[in-house]
């Protein structure tokens, strides 16, 4: 994965990390911007399988 994708991953989940906030604020759960790193993290990683399984499904559609 490049760094390129990993931007734009970045890029879509600061996007929605206010909505995000805001349900953790009604659960009652407590989020700061220290704690974001390793969700970042996970979020990445699951944003990278999501890509790759995306393209290999285009490339077999190519086929």
């Amino acid at each position: 994965m490049n760094d390129d994708k990993t931007m734009q991953f970045m890029q879509i989940a600061m996007k929605h990390f206010p909505e995000a906030k805001t349900k953790m604020d009604e659960a009652g759960i407590e989020f700061s911007m220290d704690m974001l790193q390793p969700f970042m993290t996970l979020f990445n990683q699951i944003m990278s399988e999501a890509y790759e399984l995306g393209k290999q499904e285009a490339k077999k559609e190519m086929n």
